[in-house]
């Protein structure tokens, strides 16, 4: 049965398309974030394997309630790893980079996941979706807490 919760078919639609995005990059980052935990060396290994630990456990529980978010629209969820290829904006990184630089790399893809989800934001006030609004405006919040953590790095 479909859902009957006030959004247009068409609204839906483009709110479903948006959390689609937001869970093919989630998974990325949290695929990289997870990949930089088992694979970080260097004078500040003990740091970055504990930081990288807590950055992936959350990205890890975001997935399902990114999920949770699209199915209590009605639909399916996009689930394999070629329809999330597909749906991320986020590149992957095939060799092992410095420990510096899996900092840099991973605040980079956090910072433009906080940019898209600004974006997906107004588009989804626009639908009406007081719902998904703030829901994506808690997630923006620890994607900001995330990058700010990063950037410390370098300051």
């Amino acid at each position: 049965m479909k859902a009957n919760i006030g959004l247009n078919k068409s609204d839906s639609a483009k709110i479903v398309e948006i959390l689609s995005n937001y869970l093919a990059d989630s998974y990325y980052l949290y695929l990289k974030t997870h990949n930089y935990h088992w694979n970080v060396t260097g004078m500040h290994f003990q740091n970055l394997h504990k930081l990288f630990d807590e950055q992936y456990n959350a990205l890890f529980a975001s997935l399902d309630e990114i999920a949770e978010r699209i199915r209590s629209l009605g639909e399916f969820v996009p689930a394999t790893y070629a329809q999330l290829k597909d749906l991320t904006c986020l590149k992957e990184t095939k060799e092992v980079p410095k420990d510096r630089e899996m900092i840099k790399i991973l605040l980079e893809d956090h910072e433009s996941v906080i940019r898209n989800l600004r974006s997906w934001i107004e588009e989804v006030n626009k639908a009406g979706d007081a719902g998904t609004s703030d829901f994506l405006t808690a997630r923006i919040e620890e994607h900001e807490k995330i990058a700010w953590m990063l950037r410390s790095h370098f300051d």
